[in-house]
């Protein structure tokens, strides 16, 4: 039987959408936004799947470009992955790249010292859009889903306008991998819309749906 424990908040900030909370809840650490529960350290599976997914149809050196820091397990399997690159990380809240120099940093393996890490704090939307780089690989994990998002400026990633932003940011044989917590049908009709070859991953979880990592390659002419 597992011992149950009370979770204890660690750090409080405040966030560009709200009050970030960092809670431990026994050995895990848990990410709050205005009292949603967003991310923990549980597992992990399924965001490493996001990266290995994408990383597993390339020839190093693959450059990667991950949305959403997070509690960092994305990041260290990029650097465990041999077809990495250069990694260039996007995340916005000041706050979550704080914890990683304390009380995340075991759970992202002191992935940022690697010096083929780049990490920026920016809006990935913004970045998108005032920068020209290519990716091989690109991997969002910035929300719950396509159909549940931290804020709501981040929808527009999910739709057309955004896919094709997207698009314009990946190499002729580059890879969109998107992690869901939920299944999206509207969500994978679009990436069919925009890729020729799209499949899905589930990835089990305790209770509940399984998480869903999408996988799009090779753009429509």
């Amino acid at each position: 039987m597992h011992e149950a424990h009370t979770p204890v908040t660690v750090d409080r900030a405040p966030g560009i959408a709200g009050e970030l909370a960092l809670r431990r809840n026994g050995p895990h650490y848990e990410i709050i936004s205005n009292g949603v529960f967003l991310m923990d350290t549980r597992d992990g599976t399924s965001e490493r799947l996001l990266v290995s997914t994408a990383l597993d149809h390339h020839i190093a050196p693959a450059h990667l470009l991950i949305g959403g820091l997070g509690v960092g397990f994305s990041l260290a399997e990029a650097t465990t992955h041999p077809a990495a690159g250069t990694i260039t990380v996007i995340e916005r809240e000041p706050a979550v790249i704080a914890w990683h120099d304390t009380h995340l940093r075991p759970h992202s393996a002191g992935a940022l010292d690697d010096p083929r890490v780049h990490l920026h704090r920016a809006d990935l939307l913004t970045w998108l859009r005032t920068t020209t780089h290519t990716y091989d690989a690109i991997c969002l994990d910035i929300d719950n889903g396509p159909d549940w998002t931290v804020t709501e400026g981040n929808a527009e990633l999910y739709e057309p306008a955004g896919l094709a932003l997207l698009t314009t940011r990946l190499t002729p044989h580059g890879t969109l991998a998107v992690w869901s917590a939920a299944a999206s049908p509207a969500f994978e009709q679009r990436l069919r819309t925009r890729f020729t070859h799209v499949t899905t991953h589930p990835v089990p979880v305790p209770h509940g749906e399984p998480d869903l990592i999408y996988l799009a390659r090779r753009p429509h002419p």
